[in-house]
């Protein structure tokens, strides 16, 4: 709850490197999530702006503190690591030790409505990096997490 009532990467980023958003249509959640790459290629600064329920603004700010200093081929690993453990189908406690913090968001996976709060900013940094890498440039169209589940069979 500290990171719904005290968030520490909720703000409006001045001169991001890229920005994307993310949009929940079966519950109304929506966020614009930003970053600042380094010189290194790392991420420096990650920030995100928008509402939601409790659950996803949560994520949102727990990831963001976990991608500082990663670069993004690490943070999309992060990501997908994520995804797999909100939606159950990892749950080796040695490799979800790489989530820090977001491995607290692991019961989740027991409350399938809700999986999508969680995963919303995941999936907006995800689809966000994963396009820079395929050099698509900055994608200012709104991610629909329910569009993107039903084509991954409806998880």
């Amino acid at each position: 709850m500290d990171h719904v009532s005290h968030p520490d990467y909720k703000y409006e980023m001045e001169h991001p490197t890229y920005t994307h958003e993310g949009v929940n249509p079966s519950c109304g959640d929506e966020l614009t999530f930003s970053v600042r790459l380094a010189d290194d290629g790392t991420i420096a600064e990650a920030a995100f702006t928008g509402h939601g329920c409790a659950i996803s603004q949560a994520s949102a700010d727990i990831m963001s503190d976990l991608m500082v200093g990663r670069t993004p081929a690490e943070a999309i690993d992060l990501c997908q690591l994520f995804g797999r453990m909100i939606r159950g189908e990892e749950t080796d406690d040695t490799v979800l030790e790489k989530l820090e913090d977001a491995n607290l968001l692991h019961d989740i996976a027991h409350m399938p409505a809700r999986v999508k709060c969680a995963e919303l900013a995941w999936r907006t940094l995800e689809e966000m990096l994963e396009a820079q890498q395929q050099g698509d440039g900055t994608s200012a169209a709104p991610l629909s997490t329910s569009a993107k589940a039903a084509s991954e069979g409806g998880k």
